[in-house]
This record gives C-alpha cells, structure tokens and sequence, in this order.
C-alpha cells in the first residue's frame, strides 16, 4: 500500500495502473471473503481506502486541468 503523496507523484498512467490493481486485489479478496478463505477481514477496508485514495488523486488532476483549459480563454 502506498500513502498518497507517492500516489501524487505517479503520471497518469501508472495511476491508472495503481487503479486497476487494486480492484483486481479487491475482487479477489471479496471472493476469498465469500468463500470463507479470507485470513484477515481488514484487508477489504484497507483497499476499499486505497482505491478511494487513486481515484481522489485521479479527479483532483481532472479538476486542476479543467481549471487551466477555463482560465486560459479569459487570460486572452
């Protein structure tokens, strides 16, 4: 698991690698879960977290870009 500020110093793209990891080890521990395999239950909460954290860091980009793309036009 990393802390956010690591997340903030990924590119885009290895954020959306970062994402599509973690909903894969989401999935499977949501299967372990139901199959009653799962050793630790905080291992759900933890990549739920971290899962909202990527896409937090995700739309904060979004955001910012969509900003510049606005103030650009009213500069000229």
């Amino acid at each position: 698991m990393a802390k956010s500020t690591e997340y903030r110093q990924m590119s885009d793209e290895q954020l959306t690698l970062a994402q599509n990891e973690v909903v894969k080890n989401l999935f499977h521990l949501r299967f372990q879960s139901a199959t009653d395999r799962l050793e630790t239950p905080s291992e759900v909460l933890k990549a739920k977290r971290e899962l909202a954290r990527i896409k937090t860091i995700i739309r904060e980009r979004e955001l910012g870009k969509a900003q510049e793309q606005a103030a650009v036009p009213a500069a000229k």
